[in-house]
């Protein structure tokens, strides 16, 4: 029988797992500090709990992290991470370090249901949802964990989606007994799932990126089929609802289309559809991929476009393109090919 892993787990399901094994209920906490702040890789590792418990622990669990399968780095230093999860899919992650910061770009499913027209890992269709242990590996695990100063959910998956997993991982890292980080070094992004995102903000004070590319409903359908379900004028009707004036910042993702989405009629619309709304818009690069017909814009037209809304006092910058030449970059994480490559060389 396979042993599960303690990481993903909350205060509560270590008390739990405390009190099924006759321990004391203290002993939850400090099995969390081991796992979340010490990082410790065993149990054996957790010296204040007695070697007895310790044994009785270690028979059906285990700490739960898994080192990266393979690693490929960029020439800007970004560095892409090949995960095996719990059930024995794979899945990428990617570490952009800064200047001053170091940004992990976690996953949240195997592959993804939205089938966006320009992202790989829509390509790659839909095989199964991570549970936490998987999205909280993929924190402890890479290599620079120490080294993080924020966490984007914005790799492989749809957030909303997996909204269990997603809130619970988003519990471990900010409670006081899990890493205790500030909800301001998190940002989740979604193309708009209005159910799972009305529980999200009301739920928790991460900051929110909502994938936007075209302010037309029929020219976002099609590049985002969902739009069809959850209408972007929806999505911004719902946003208009909270208060994102003080510290939560809600930024919408725009990538930029040569000759699609990229004209004056499309900076007029977006001023008009987010005026009045505290928000930034980053637009972004369209990083090709194969089989896919669409261009990027040029670098003239993208500084066009940011000038005119930052003149109509809509906040936008271009976002800079990490990781492009190991395919890390924005809609290029993918673990079709990898996989087989992967599996073949062993």
């Amino acid at each position: 029988m396979r042993k599960q892993a303690l990481i993903g787990k909350s205060i509560d399901e270590l008390k739990e797992i405390a009190a099924e094994l006759s321990m004391p209920s203290f002993t939850a906490k400090q099995i969390a500090e081991w796992i979340y702040k010490k990082k410790i890789g065993s149990i054996d590792q957790m010296s204040n709990i007695s070697v007895k418990n310790r044994k009785i622990l270690s028979e059906k669990y285990e700490v739960g992290c898994y080192e990266p399968a393979h690693t490929e780095v960029s020439d800007d230093g970004t560095k892409k991470f090949l995960f095996k999860t719990e059930m024995g899919h794979y899945i990428e992650t990617v570490y952009i370090p800064d200047e001053d910061r170091a940004t992990l770009c976690v996953s949240i499913q195997v592959g993804c249901k939205m089938n966006c027209s320009f992202c790989m890992t829509g390509k790659q269709g839909f095989s199964a949802h991570l549970s936490p242990a998987d999205v909280i590996n993929q924190i402890l695990s890479v290599p620079d964990s120490d080294k993080l100063t924020n966490i984007v959910f914005m790799g492989m998956g749809e957030p909303m989606e997996n909204l269990l997993t997603l809130l619970k991982s988003l519990e471990i890292i900010t409670a006081n007994w899990g890493f205790a980080w500030s909800p301001r070094r998190i940002t989740v992004s979604t193309i708009g799932i209005l159910p799972g995102m009305k529980v999200f903000l009301e739920k928790s004070d991460c900051h929110l990126a909502i994938s936007l590319h075209s302010p037309f409903s029929e020219e976002r359908e099609k590049l985002i089929p969902m739009e069809k379900a959850y209408p972007i004028e929806k999505v911004i009707a719902e946003l208009r609802k909270h208060d994102f004036r003080h510290q939560r910042r809600l930024s919408f993702e725009y990538t930029m289309f040569d000759g699609l989405n990229d004209s004056i009629r499309h900076a007029v619309e977006l001023a008009k559809m987010l005026k009045g709304l505290d928000c930034r818009l980053n637009l972004i690069r369209f990083h090709e991929i194969p089989g896919i017909e669409l261009k990027s814009s040029s670098p003239e037209k993208m500084d066009f476009f940011r000038n005119y809304l930052n003149n109509n006092n809509i906040i936008t910058t271009i976002r800079r393109s990490r990781g492009e030449d190991v395919h890390a970059a924005c809609g290029m994480l993918s673990t079709k090919e990898k996989l087989q490559n992967h599996e073949g060389s062993h």
